[in-house]
């Protein structure tokens, strides 16, 4: 039986109630979706990129400093969305949020297909692609958006092999080639089969249902920008990465540059790439870049250096920085395996 929108994504879910434990101190300022990029907060990032592929309906589920987010993104009508919020007083997980949210995702009940995504997440995705993939897919309980990955095991590995014109998944957080990306596309029928309270969509839900003879296909993203958010080592990357010109086909707002409300005092030297913020006052005799982003309303004060760093907006900063992430509050390492070079 064909069912009613069903070519159609009716409806996305942010996954935003983590804390972001391995954040450290940044999270107890921040969730860990509202974590500035290039000036820009995450969630901004994955919101533009569904509105653009025509996916306003967006449900976000809040607890860790929800209050900020919502703040922030309201109900989404400046940029071209529809927000609702699901706010959780414990933690669901990311399939008993997506479960607890149903009355908001599928209101009518069409059981029309649900995007859900990590709301850590800046991801170049083909969403036109998984959308085809999940239809051809038929009788698929959903479509996990994978990459290959040489540390698969390190994230998880999901073993996906090809079955016709479909990518099947046998196993998930065994042996594979593949890691999952934090995104799948499915419908409520299926995610009504989760049970009840705390669930995570791949232990308590794909996991099971594979071994259990149900059918799970995989969505492979080859190419375009993917980051996760998770260490201060990775968030500052991802900066220096989008400075660098890594490619986003809907990018939310200029991503480098220097803000024409800046004051930059002659005698100082700026080395692209840079990010520079609104009302931004560097002082005398700084060095500033490459690979820096600063943040609306900061102060850089005579003689300071940067270097592969951010600052937070409003920070007041003197002395030198690199690779480190600066907040009004606290200053965090974020140099490591990685390349955060600028």
């Amino acid at each position: 039986m064909t069912r009613p929108n069903s070519t159609t994504i009716s409806c996305a879910m942010l996954l935003c109630a983590g804390k972001g434990t391995r954040l450290g101190d940044i999270s107890a300022e921040c969730p860990k979706p509202l974590l500035p990029v290039c000036n820009i907060p995450i969630l901004r990032y994955g919101i533009t990129n569904l509105v653009a592929n025509g996916i306003t309906n967006i449900v976000i589920n809040l607890r860790h400093r929800g209050e900020l987010i919502s703040d922030e993104l309201g109900d989404g009508s400046e940029m071209g969305a529809r927000i609702q919020y699901s706010h959780e007083n414990e933690i669901l997980g990311t399939g008993g949020g997506l479960k607890k949210a149903l009355t908001l995702l599928d209101p009518g009940g069409t059981d029309a297909p649900i995007l859900s995504m990590n709301g850590k997440l800046i991801f170049d995705l083909d969403i036109a692609g998984l959308l085809d993939s999940f239809l051809a897919a038929g009788d698929t309980l959903g479509t996990m958006v994978v990459q290959a990955a040489p540390n698969a095991m390190k994230w998880g590995a999901v073993d996906v092999r090809p079955e016709g014109d479909d990518l099947r998944v046998h196993n998930i957080l065994g042996e594979g080639s593949h890691m999952f990306c934090g995104v799948h596309l499915t419908r409520p029928s299926a995610l009504k089969k989760l049970p009840e309270g705390e669930a995570c969509t791949v232990r308590q839900g794909y996991l099971p249902w594979i071994q259990d003879g149900g059918r799970v296909t995989a969505f492979e993203h080859r190419s375009g920008y993917f980051a996760e958010h998770s260490t201060p080592k990775r968030y500052l990357q991802s900066n220096i990465e989008l400075l660098r010109g890594a490619t986003l086909r809907t990018p939310p707002g200029t991503l480098s540059g220097i803000d024409a409300s800046a004051s930059v005092d002659p005698t100082s030297t700026i080395t692209e790439p840079v990010c520079i913020g609104k009302g931004v006052t560097i002082g005398p005799n700084c060095s500033v870049g490459p690979g820096v982003v600063i943040g609306d309303g900061c102060s850089v004060a005579e003689g300071s250096s940067l270097r592969a760093s951010v600052l937070w907006p409003s920070v007041q900063f003197s002395g030198s920085a690199e690779h480190e992430i600066i907040t009004p509050s606290t200053r965090i390492p974020a140099s490591g395996g990685d390349d955060v070079d600028g």
